[in-house]
């Protein structure tokens, strides 16, 4: 069978050429949603189009005769483009087949009346003024495996970036095989999950297909991204068909006029460092000068204002982030080792501290700028339900968390709230795949994007969503334990009690298995469970430990043993934090954090903040994230690129816990946090400890500490109780 006919029948029989259609779709959809095609409809040309079998499997997600003004069909093949003709007049549509070549295929050519409807189009005049060609583009270029067939594929590409219109979109799929040291260095490509080919498969591949003269060298990607911006990229393999790799990739003009070089420059550096100003999804410059202002210190800039510099004076296409539909994802560098160690996976899947009391103890208003860590995003979704902050910075070091921050966004942006239930209130959808290609999608950056993908099975599995992420190591251990004790129908119980005495009731049947020291000693006191399971790391470890031995005891023998033994201290920790919970806060009513951790959902009782249905109203609407940053960095990289008195208030978690004493890392921390905050501006903290080593850090560097909570034996300090201490730290000097 010759190769060109098999490429046909691939892209009929597995998924890539129904998402690229899918993909491309959701992106014209968001752009109608937005008025673009207000004055006209859009124009859509498939290069290489064959048999036009692209066109028609469209129907599936487009009204293809009602939504597009004209579509067209490109081949040099005189016996395909027959069939197109005749596959378009059985289905009557007005379908446009051109038999010619694609370097010289001009739309002007074949355009007629509609040249005079899209000449009045505001966004087209106001861009393309002096481009008197402007209106002869087209809003939607697609190739399906026509890439890799075409010899002199530079002049194609170049090509159609004439006729691509300015904020039109182009797709491509087709095979390829690439090693990742290939794109080593490159900030442009929009991530690459599962991007490297092997040696072995690299061969077969390459040999295979150029018996057919099918060219599946990496520079025909190489250059379509070099020409184009990332808008999505997705690396898959087709494993019932031998593992042949293949890509998707959405991508839009690299370069975009913009009014003022300096309004470019400055709106890429206000994404990161506290400024109004947002870089629009419309617009980037040809080669842009680079203009000195030496006012701003090279130190305030931010990593993506450099990345970007750097790309314009190179003459290459942004990072992706940068033609995203929603600005909110902040560059970031995703092959750094600070990065990769999280091995992609997050840690939390849901925030594991009581935001209810964050409000109580701040009282957020209009005027704040916050900055706080993403970790599971709930925390900080219910600051924008319940208070109207100016805006919100968040902040992981784990790039996967954002990728999870990014998802909860774009089903509120996307989603009807049914849809956000199933998800997040039951960590179900068994329609996940196609509202994260079909919906979710444009919401979303290329790197969440392909994460999602990676992961698509998450919410279809038996067990759920919240099973996964290191938080799911815990949901799974709740689980087995009940199975392996009996205690499965009394959790049960104690999730659904309606009154505290019926609780607490449950809970001394239950409370003997789930403390005993045995259990605690063969596994809660082991380095895996606190770090794979718990999120502790060695050094919030060491505080629980030193406060332990701090404690006044009896028996002066124990001092000694708990020098060594970590599991007799984290027994002490835990009794003190699940008793008073067990007795003073309602599971089934008000305590979600629990519930959720022994039964894996959340009720329509008992949910966090941000999954009512009043929530979803308000954080539905267009601009509801606006005002929204994810950065992907160490906290302190973060503060230290703000400008100065700026935040008013920083929540920060217990991430002071994670330093280690013996370092400065705590101590520049600090600094910087005096240096980015307003005068009185507030940092709120949780510490495994009643009394960290780091307190006082904060009192040398102009900063008042209040310890607000101390969680004592048999007290519950709040929802979660899961921390020693809770602080509030203002700043009351600058520090030089």
């Amino acid at each position: 069978m010759p190769l060109v006919s098999l490429g046909i029948r691939l892209s009929k029989a597995i998924r890539s050429g129904q998402y690229l259609l899918a993909l491309a779709a959701a992106q014209l959809r968001f752009q109608a949603q937005q008025g673009l095609f207000e004055q006209s409809k859009p124009i859509w040309v498939d290069i290489g189009g064959g048999t036009g079998y692209n066109i028609e499997a469209m129907h599936a997600y487009l009204d293809v005769p009602n939504f597009f003004s004209a579509v067209f069909l490109v081949d040099l093949s005189p016996s395909l483009c027959d069939v197109a003709r005749k596959r378009f007049q059985r289905l009557g549509w007005h379908v446009k087949v051109i038999c010619e070549d694609a370097r010289t295929f001009r739309l002007a050519d074949h355009l007629e009346k509609l040249a005079d409807a899209r000449s009045t189009t505001t966004d087209v005049t106001e861009y393309h003024s002096a481009d008197t060609n402007a209106v002869h583009r087209a809003d939607l270029i697609t190739m399906s495996y026509s890439l890799s067939m075409i010899p002199d594929y530079y002049n194609v590409v170049d090509s159609l970036v004439r006729l691509l219109a300015p904020f039109g979109v182009l797709g491509a799929v087709d095979f390829y095989v690439q090693s990742i040291v290939e794109t080593t260095g490159r900030n442009y490509i929009g991530g690459s999950f599962n991007r490297h080919v092997n040696w072995l498969s690299r061969v077969f591949w390459r040999t295979w297909f150029d018996c057919d003269r099918v060219g599946l060298e990496g520079a025909r990607r190489d250059y379509l991204e070099y020409r184009f911006g990332t808008k999505k990229i997705l690396d898959q393999r087709n494993y019932r068909l031998g593992g042949i790799p293949y890509y998707i990739f959405l991508g839009c003009h690299c370069q975009r006029p913009f009014k003022r070089t300096q309004e470019l420059l400055d709106s890429v550096d206000a994404s990161c460092t506290e400024s109004p100003q947002v870089i629009p999804a419309n617009g980037h410059e040809l080669v842009l000068p680079l203009l000195p202002e030496p006012a701003i210190p090279v130190e305030t800039r931010s990593k993506a204002y450099k990345s970007a510099i750097v790309n314009l004076s190179s003459n290459l296409p942004l990072p992706s982030t940068f033609y995203q539909n929603h600005q909110a994802r902040i560059h970031y560098d995703e092959h750094l080792k600070k990065h990769t160690q999280f091995n992609l996976d997050y840690l939390y899947a849901f925030t594991w501290e009581d935001p209810r009391v964050d409000q109580r103890l701040l009282q957020i208003e209009d005027n704040d700028t916050i900055l706080c860590l993403t970790s599971g995003g709930d925390n900080l979704l219910e600051y924008l339900v319940t208070a109207h902050p100016r805006r919100i910075h968040a902040v992981d070091l784990n790039p996967n968390q954002n990728h999870l921050l990014e998802l909860k966004i774009a089903a509120f942006q996307a989603l009807p709230y049914a849809d956000v239930w199933k998800m997040f209130g039951e960590g179900h959808h068994p329609d996940f795949r196609k509202l994260l290609v079909n919906k979710l999608s444009p919401h979303m950056s290329s790197q969440a994007f392909q994460f999602w993908m990676k992961n698509i099975d998450r919410f279809n599995s038996s067990t759920g969503f919240y099973d996964y992420g290191g938080s799911g190591h815990a949901i799974r251990l709740v689980r087995v334990l009940a199975r392996l004790t009996g205690l499965k129908q009394e959790i049960q119980k104690l999730c659904n009690s309606r009154t505290r005495n019926e609780q607490r009731e449950v809970w001394s049947n239950i409370r003997p298995m789930i403390l005993s020291r045995t259990l605690h000693w063969a596994l809660v006191g082991t380095e895996w469970f606190l770090w794979k399971a718990a999120g502790v790391p060695p050094p919030q470890r060491q505080l629980i430990i030193r406060d332990a031995l701090d404690r006044p005891s009896e028996d002066p023998s124990k001092h000694k043993r708990l020098s060594d033994a970590t599991g007799e201290a984290m027994w002490d920790y835990i009794v003190n934090a699940l008793d008073p919970v067990a007795q003073n806060s309602l599971l089934s009513e008000e305590n979600y954090h629990y519930l959720l951790t022994l039964t894996g959902r959340y009720t329509r009782r008992c949910h966090p903040v941000y999954l009512s249905p009043k929530a979803h109203t308000k954080l539905s609407q267009p601009q509801a994230f606006s005002d929204l940053r994810i950065h992907t960095d160490e906290l302190s990289d973060i503060i230290q690129r703000f400008k100065p008195a700026t935040l008013t208030i920083a929540i920060i978690m217990d991430s002071m816990d994670w330093f280690d004493p013996s370092s400065t890392a705590g101590s520049t921390q600090v600094q910087a946090l005096n240096r980015a905050l307003q005068l009185r501006g507030r940092v709120l903290l949780r510490s495994a400890g009643l009394k960290p080593w780091y307190v006082s850090e904060f009192e040398t560097h102009g900063f008042s500490t209040r310890r607000v909570a101390a969680r004592l034996p048999g007290m519950c300090v709040d929802r979660v109780n899961m921390y020693a201490s809770t602080w509030i730290m203002t700043k009351v000097e600058e520090i030089p």
